[in-house]
């Protein structure tokens, strides 16, 4: 006579192996993991499912979903090449989603990825989106024919889009001057430079450049691998190009611009320029553009004045913008307002890197990059010392001279 206790437990491993077995009870697990936001493990259970049910359409419809949303995810903290790769996983279990595809193309621009890129929207279709995406490829590669063309078309699709209207303005401002422009090149930069300029400034651009990317790479951790793009601008077609306040000596808006007209030579003053605006360059990439103002000039300014110190006057304790102002823009300042958020973002930023290191900025940046405000990022970067934005930012007040004790944070 057979065992009870022995057949009890046959029958439950039979149990357990047919509900093992069931799809179903794969896909309410996941569900579940999905509602507590645990993706990866339900990602882990889904793939699992997925290869021993490959014909099981609502499994493959919820492990897409579950790419999806890690991509998701990725795009919001920056990291674009493990989003790019979470969409293309979604896109083949979904291959008739055009959104997927759509999406994956937005990764791989954003991630700089450009050919890449423009092979997946132009699988996208005809829409505004991947028209709009497919120009901005265009713009930032150098061919701004292309770019307009792309966003008529867009904008034909999309009438009431102000963004798109703005991209259109901007960049039919910028064709009649760079149309008329010559080019050079280096390995690492495009160089647009209006025929009138003194013959052999722009080399000598380009060797500072190709120094500012040794040099600045080396302090911030980046060595860019795309192309950057760089015009020279008499200082007429800077100033229209541009719409700049009366001031700015350059600007990088994914471009590096640079007014350079009455100069024969490369100066001190203009090396300075080329290195700051350089930085903008690395810190723009390593924060994805989640930087306050005072620590993106602070840093360019640092970079520059290696290169030439100009004289400023002396900054004091009780005579200071708030880190809140300094965390906007500065092109709205009047030029004495500017020089002054100029100067108190870059001994701000010298301060602690030289109380810090380098490499404590590196990280600050990292988290930034991370979406990170700028209080949690230097929170997370300074958790050895146990200090915060306020904390430092008080000890530097404390070192000015006529120094006070309040909290510029605010």
């Amino acid at each position: 006579m057979p065992d009870p206790r022995a057949l009890l437990l046959a029958l439950l491993l039979c149990a357990g192996t047919a509900l093992a077995a069931d799809p179903l009870t794969y896909g309410t697990k996941a569900q579940q993991l999905i509602t507590k936001g645990d993706f990866v493990q339900a990602l882990e259970e889904l793939k699992a499912a997925t290869s021993r049910f490959p014909y099981d359409e609502g499994l493959r419809r919820q492990l897409a979903f579950t790419y999806t949303e890690l991509a998701k995810r990725d795009l919001q903290s920056g990291r674009f090449a493990q989003a790019a790769e979470n969409f293309g996983q979604a896109s083949e279990l979904l291959p008739d989603s055009k959104e997927l595809v759509l999406m994956r193309g937005i990764a791989l621009y954003l991630n700089k990825d450009y050919a890449a890129a423009r092979d997946e929207l132009l699988q996208a279709g005809e829409g505004s989106e991947p028209l709009v995406y497919l120009g901005k490829i265009s713009y930032d590669t150098g061919d701004l024919p292309g770019a307009l063309d792309l966003w008529r078309r867009a904008k034909e699709q999309d009438p009431a889009n102000k963004a798109l209207a703005g991209l259109i303005e901007k960049a039919e401002r910028e064709l009649p001057v760079e149309s008329r422009m010559d080019k050079g090149y280096s390995s690492m930069f495009d160089l647009s430079f209006d025929a009138e300029l003194p013959p052999g400034l722009s080399a000598e651009v380009l060797d500072a450049l190709e120094s500012a990317y040794n040099t600045v790479g080396s302090d911030l951790g980046l060595f860019p691998t795309s192309r950057i793009p760089v015009l020279l601008y008499t200082k007429k077609d800077y100033s229209s190009v541009t719409a700049g306040p009366d001031w700015s000596g350059g600007l990088y808006d994914g471009k590096i611009r640079l007014p350079v007209g009455g100069i024969t030579k490369l100066t001190p003053q203009l090396r300075a320029i080329v290195f700051h605006e350089f930085t903008h360059v690395l810190v723009v990439e390593l924060t994805r553009g989640n930087v306050p103002t005072w620590l993106n000039e602070g840093l360019a300014e640092i970079e520059g004045r290696r290169e030439y110190t100009p004289r400023v006057p002396e900054l004091r304790g009780n005579h200071l913008l708030s880190v809140a102002t300094l965390s906007k823009g500065f092109t709205g300042m009047a030029g004495s307002e500017a020089g002054l958020a100029y100067q108190q973002s870059y001994l701000m930023t010298r301060f602690m890197v030289d109380r810090y290191g380098w490499y404590a900025m590196q990280q600050v940046l990292k988290y930034l990059g991370e979406r990170n405000s700028m209080e949690s990022a230097v929170a997370k970067a300074l958790s050895d010392y146990s200090l915060d934005l306020n904390a430092v930012v008080r000890e530097w007040r404390e070192s000015l001279p006529g120094a006070g004790t309040g909290d510029s944070v605010q």
